[in-house]
């Protein structure tokens, strides 16, 4: 894939780059890990002045670079703003807790006297270099739920951003600059997928991180495997909506819309899967096709448009056959499952409402990004379960109901890295974030996320 700014609105390309040379990337390496062994002694007094600094600038330019991000993936214009909000408050988030966050740890004086010692405690240190190979879909966000805890950890980090976002990569870059950072303390490398495995294997590179898809992640993972180097990997998602029948079913439905066509339906964390207690099915499924129909699909920079492109061509096609297989095999089109006809440029899909989905479908699988919902019917709490846990992801999960012991199964037994009752999925730089099973290991963002980077050393001293 050329490194370029394409429309998705039009599908116009607006700029190309050319991807950085061997040399440039070796001057790049050379640089971070010089940064690191600078940055590494800094304190966190230091790490917060700056990580605070690069928050206000993000504010300043919320503007300029959600229309950047529109530009580059199509997000609708509101969200790219929230975007970059999102990020400026975890910025601020991680620069007033990161202290606190990584405060050494002492263990029961009981236990240090049993190990013979004087005193003992846990300290976190920083790794090195971090590699950061990120995806188009949160451009900004991606990138900074990584960088904020890294940077306040004293790492240093490399980006390799998805190639449709070269602008909003570089702009990420220059954001640190501004704020002050040292040189190398944060750099974009605007390189292909293929020279991913150079950098990665390079001695200067301590840890990776990754957010994709599937094949991505298993190839960063292997080739970090093999260097023996750490990686976080958050991969795909198909999150089940569960609806039981003590739900609100009206908030349900409406919370229902978002979930799934939040970021244009290109969100891992996005309800993919809507499982319905059959004692509801049919009302449910009747407001949820009402909504979805309704919605405005169009120009992302028109304020008034709820869903706008997909970002790549191949990502509606892809979208498509989806829809297509489940159509060929049986499942029922309620509502959307084309493209706009009042939209023959760019790469809009219609939000779509799928019934009667079997296991023989590709698409009860395999995730669908974009507008694409599946409907299930269940007849009990078990089948819910059953039909939820029926996928190779588990990222999160959402479930309405108000029944406590009902919410105490779903907590024990949903097979997933979140459970989030009577609402969405949503990150927040307090909370644990990521997966289980092909949706990736690790965690980011909370204290977990920053500890993530960080040597875990054990510091002993013998009794005197």
């Amino acid at each position: 894939m050329p490194i370029a700014t394409v429309d998705p609105a039009t599908g116009e390309t607006l700029k190309t780059f050319d991807p950085l040379t061997p040399e440039e990337v070796e001057r790049r390496l050379a640089t971070a890990h010089a940064a690191f062994r600078r940055h590494r002694l800094t304190d966190f007094a230091e790490r917060a002045r700056l990580l605070h600094r690069a928050a206000d600038l993000l504010d300043e330019d919320r503007d300029d670079i959600a229309r950047t991000m529109t530009t580059e993936m199509g997000k609708p214009l509101a969200a790219a703003r929230a975007e970059a909000a999102k990020c400026a408050k975890a910025m601020r988030w991680y620069a007033d807790r990161a202290e606190a966050l990584l405060a050494d740890e002492r263990p029961p004086q009981s236990d240090v006297e049993d190990s013979g010692a004087g005193q003992a405690r846990a300290v976190y240190r920083p790794l090195g270099v971090v590699l950061a190979v990120m995806p188009w879909n949160f451009p900004l966000w991606q990138v900074i739920r990584f960088a904020a805890p890294a940077l306040m950890a004293g790492n240093t980090g490399l980006l390799k951003h998805a190639s449709n976002v070269p602008q909003t990569a570089l702009y990420l870059e220059d954001l640190f600059r501004r704020a002050g950072y040292p040189e190398g303390c944060f750099q974009t490398l605007l390189i292909g997928s293929g020279a991913v495995e150079g950098v990665l294997r390079d001695p200067r590179v301590a840890a990776a991180t990754l957010t994709g898809s599937e094949p991505a992640g298993r190839s960063v993972a292997a080739i970090a495997g093999d260097e023996i180097k750490k990686t976080v990997l958050e991969l795909g998602g198909s999150d089940p909506y569960v609806v039981m029948p003590s739900a609100d079913l009206e908030r349900a439905a409406r919370t229902a819309v978002t979930a799934r066509v939040q970021n244009n339906g290109q969100s891992c964390i996005a309800a993919k899967r809507f499982i319905v207690h059959t004692d509801v099915y049919d009302a449910f499924a009747a407001r949820f096709t009402e909504l979805m129909a309704a919605l405005t699909v169009g120009d992302p920079m028109d304020e008034s448009t709820d869903v706008g492109p997909l970002a790549t061509e191949q990502g509606r096609a892809d979208l498509e056959t989806l829809v297509d297989d489940a159509r060929g095999h049986g499942a029922a089109v309620l509502c959307g499952g084309q493209r706009p006809a009042a939209l023959p440029r760019g790469w809009y899909y219609e939000p779509t409402v799928l019934a009667g989905v079997t296991s023989q479908m590709r698409i009860h699988h395999e995730e669908a990004f974009g507008p694409v919902a599946t409907l299930y019917r269940v007849q009990d709490l078990d089948e819910a379960l059953a039909v939820a846990n029926d996928s190779p992801f588990g990222l999160s999960s959402n479930v309405w109901t108000r029944d406590e012991e009902e919410q105490r199964r779903f907590v024990r037994d949903m097979e997933a890295g979140g459970v989030f009752f009577n609402g969405m999925t949503a990150s927040h730089p307090a909370f644990p974030f990521g997966g289980v099973k092909r949706s990736g290991y690790g965690r980011e963002l909370s204290g977990h996320g920053i500890r993530e980077f960080c040597n875990i050393t054990t510091v002993w001293h013998g009794a005197e």
